[in-house]
């Protein structure tokens, strides 16, 4: 089984008809519904975040940072 994961749920994602924790028996039909996803999020949703889509194991995660981690330098002080 593979699964998408929305891991940061803002707002726009809570009003809008998507849903989170889907299942696919196909591990390129996960993909391409991730990536269909993602793109909606990123066109029509507010546009206060870039999403993006990460395979982890046997699921899509769909994430993004804050602007605070878009800015890190990498040595830990941002966290």
């Amino acid at each position: 089984m593979y699964k998408i994961v929305v891991a940061n749920q803002c707002g726009c994602f809570k009003r809008s008809e998507l849903q989170n924790n889907l299942t696919f028996t196909s591990k390129d039909d996960a993909l391409i519904k991730a990536l269909e996803m993602k793109d909606t999020m990123n066109n029509e949703f507010c546009k206060k975040h870039e999403f993006e889509v990460q395979e982890m194991y046997n699921n899509f995660v769909i994430t993004f940072y804050t602007e605070a981690r878009d800015n890190c330098c990498g040595n830990g002080c941002c966290s």
